[in-house]
């Protein structure tokens, strides 16, 4: 596997001692010069993905909750081809994807994210409305539910980090949320963190001790600013902003890139094919890579060094049902 970029190279200073005079320079004055290097280092060139594989799901589906326990890979509701809200629960990954269990309710955009050894699903729509439910998934496919979130939602993304899954923003039907909510198994779930304003449908990811969130909508009107989430410290700040606003879109990430995949501005047609990399620590955002096809409301999740790419819709309204395996170039 190659990889496409820049390595940093920073030469090492020699210090050469003169008689009678000291090896090495005062504590203080080698941190500075350590400091004056490492930012004089130029930053590592985020690594471009690429297509490297397609498996083809059982039946179309847009915006599935997905996760990842190890290498196995759930997708868990979504959208059909009727805008119908499905009760599949597939295995996306390892081998070809097949179903593996049922939702006790037909739900679409439900956050998923996986922690100890299992997947769990936060909320999502119904026939009747949002849901408040946190449901357990075992590596059986059976479903439980195991606790409530605060109020019924949908429409949020939901990320690993530590040992707490995290639940970002969403929609109660009639209000976009604000919210970052904080889940462990047995515990009451509680507000980690406020956002500097309400999203839904934002790409999200963890990266390097906190949470990246990109993009979104406030159900009016797409955003442009990648957002970094501390819950140890409940901070929020604007780490950067996209080239436009973008809503709809998947987060992921390898090592320290968080990678925006896909989505859409605010015309339902507006469907992006562009992949973003997103470097954790300082914001800046390249282009790292293409779809086969403009699509929005794609789910990802990484696994192993790879992102996998699932569903999605395209600017003519139809629901795909590509599983993509995107690997760095």
């Amino acid at each position: 596997m190659k990889r496409l970029g820049i390595s940093a190279t920073v030469a090492a200073a020699v210090l050469v001692a003169g008689c009678g005079g000291s090896s090495s320079p005062p504590a203080s004055t080698a941190s500075t010069a350590a400091k004056a290097r490492a930012k004089a280092a130029p930053a590592r060139r985020p690594v471009a993905l690429h297509v490297a594989g397609q498996r083809l799901l059982p039946a179309p589906v847009q915006l599935p909750g997905l996760a990842a326990v190890g290498s196995r890979v759930l997708a868990a509701g979504g959208l059909d081809t009727a805008d119908t809200s499905v009760t599949s629960v597939l295995r996306v990954a390892p081998g070809a994807p097949r179903r593996e269990g049922t939702l006790p309710v037909a739900t679409h955009d439900i956050g998923a994210a996986a922690l100890g050894g299992r997947v769990y699903l936060f909320g999502g729509g119904t026939a009747s409305g949002p849901v408040d439910t946190i449901t357990a998934v075992t590596p059986g496919g059976a479903t439980r539910v195991v606790g409530h979130l605060p109020v019924a939602l949908s429409d949020a993304a939901a990320v690993t980090l530590g040992t707490t899954i995290y639940v970002i923003g969403g929609y109660t039907t009639t209000t976009p949320l604000r919210s970052v909510l904080a889940f462990r198994p047995g515990r009451p779930v509680r507000e980690a963190a406020a956002l500097p304003h309400p999203v839904r449908y934002a790409a999200a990811a963890a990266v390097g001790g906190r949470i990246l969130v990109a993009g979104g909508t406030t159900g009016t009107a797409a955003r442009r600013e990648i957002l970094s989430v501390d819950p140890a410290t409940r901070r929020v700040r604007v780490l950067g902003r996209l080239p436009a606003p973008l809503a709809h879109a998947a987060g992921a990430s390898i090592g320290s890139t968080f990678y925006v995949i896909g989505g859409r501005g605010d015309s339902l047609s507006g469907q992006k094919r562009g992949i973003w990399a997103v470097d954790a620590r300082t914001g800046r955002h390249r282009p790292a890579g293409q779809l086969p096809v403009a699509l929005s409301d794609v789910s990802a999740v990484s696994v192993g060094g790879h992102v996998l790419v699932v569903g999605g819709r395209d600017a003519g309204g139809r629901v795909h049902a590509e599983v993509l395996e995107l690997v760095p170039r």
